[in-house]
């Protein structure tokens, strides 16, 4: 399961020492819908190798804000406390499954 990620908890994952997916998403967003059920899915196959994590921009305005993220969803990738790469709008589970695999 994807984990609740908010402006206070995001330093400590990011200082982490495993890869870090972060899907910035909203409840009234029909396209992070669809995407919502990936992410779940990607959380609970890389368990215990890459944290992945959801930010309702609703209810956190500093990461959106320091990120730069206009749309959503928007998914962005860390390697090393490093942001590697970002993914903007809908995706299929291959396109974001293979961005996860970059970073392991």
């Amino acid at each position: 399961m994807a984990l609740q990620i908010t402006d206070v908890s995001f330093k400590e994952l990011l200082e982490g020492n495993k890869p870090l997916v972060v899907d910035f998403w909203a409840e009234w967003c029909g396209p992070c819908r669809m995407v919502a059920p990936i992410v779940e899915e990607l959380a609970t196959e890389y368990e215990g190798r890459v944290v992945i994590g959801k930010v309702n921009v609703d209810e956190n305005e500093e990461l959106p804000a320091e990120y730069g993220i206009r749309s959503i969803p928007t998914l962005l990738f860390f390697k090393n406390g490093q942001l590697v790469d970002k993914h903007v709008g809908a995706a299929i589970k291959s396109t974001i499954e293979n961005k996860i695999k970059a970073l392991i």
